[in-house]
């Protein structure tokens, strides 16, 4: 009962080495549902999962409307707003959503430690035709994913059942502790005896050209103009969030905030009052009154 978003930029190119800049949003399907902490602290600690899985058994599958938002190199080069920065939105009059598919959980896992202690989901396990951006958090978690899988699962994290692709394998990353797909019993193509470097001269796998992302200088400026420090928004976006939502929900929204914020200390909570009321004077009045009534 809750969207999902990439939150990141990513990004679509064809083989013409032409790209745009792509933001995700799944969209649920079984409409928003909210519960207050008084609510979720009544609840056993399994409850939403239970909810999830018996859906799934009672063959009452969620799903997610799949959409999109583009904007083209050009447009990103003059906005008003960082396109990669991660805590921004691109506004929907600007770049509206485009459905593109749709997300369906229909079977629940059967082995819990074999799929779902072991997966490794990582940001740079795209197919050709989606690549990244310059975003910076989205290119510290490139490495940062697959480093902390590495250490975690092994080294041959993608060769558990789980994480391996569903696509015939062919590089020359093997071998290594915990190296499985051995074709001798039964497993997948571990390219057998052949050789582990590139280039050789045995004929094999050589790099494809149409699977290689157009180049991409990684620093943000060499796609977008110049903003000074003073120039950046954190405010408004935050404003126009909480102006959205109903009483209701900014009386949820601003309980739970203040259930953390009446523990910091009088010099903190002043300063975080001061911060979100930059977005809202209401919102910063509406926590600083739910303070008052923890207290």
């Amino acid at each position: 009962h809750m969207h999902g978003f990439s939150s990141h930029t990513l990004s679509f190119w064809n083989d013409k080495g032409e790209r745009v800049w792509a933001k995700w949003h799944l969209k649920t399907n079984q409409g928003i549902k909210n519960v207050t902490d008084a609510e979720a602290a009544s609840l056993p600690s399994f409850g939403a999962q239970q909810d999830l899985v018996d859906a799934i058994d009672n063959g009452d599958y969620p799903s997610w409307s799949v959409k999109v938002q583009i904007m083209t190199e050009a447009e990103a080069k003059n906005y008003h707003i960082n396109p990669f920065d991660l805590t921004k939105i691109w506004p929907h009059s600007d770049f509206p959503l485009i459905e593109i598919g749709q997300l369906e959980l229909n079977r629940n896992v059967e082995n819990y430690f074999a799929e779902t202690e072991q997966v490794a989901f990582a940001p740079n396990n795209l197919v050709p035709g989606i690549g990244v951006s310059p975003d910076r958090m989205l290119q510290a978690r490139l490495l940062a994913y697959q480093d902390a899988h590495r250490y975690r699962v092994g080294a041959n994290v993608n060769q558990i059942p789980v994480n391996a692709p569903r696509c015939p394998v062919n590089h020359y990353q093997r071998d290594g502790a915990m190296a499985g797909m051995c074709p001798a019993h039964g497993g997948g193509n571990n390219q057998g005896s052949g050789v582990n470097f590139y280039p050789n001269d045995q004929a094999a796998a050589t790099p494809d050209p149409q699977a290689a992302a157009p180049a991409m200088p990684v620093e943000a400026d060499a796609w977008i103009k110049p903003h000074d420090t003073a120039e950046y928004d954190h405010y408004s976006q935050a404003g126009d969030l909480y102006r959205l939502m109903s009483d209701g929900q900014k009386d949820a929204l601003t309980a739970t905030i203040a259930g953390g914020l009446v523990h910091a200390s009088a010099s903190a909570q002043e300063r975080m009052l001061a911060q979100i009321a930059q977005a809202d004077a209401d919102y910063a009045d509406r926590v600083k009154q739910a303070m008052a009534n923890i207290s």
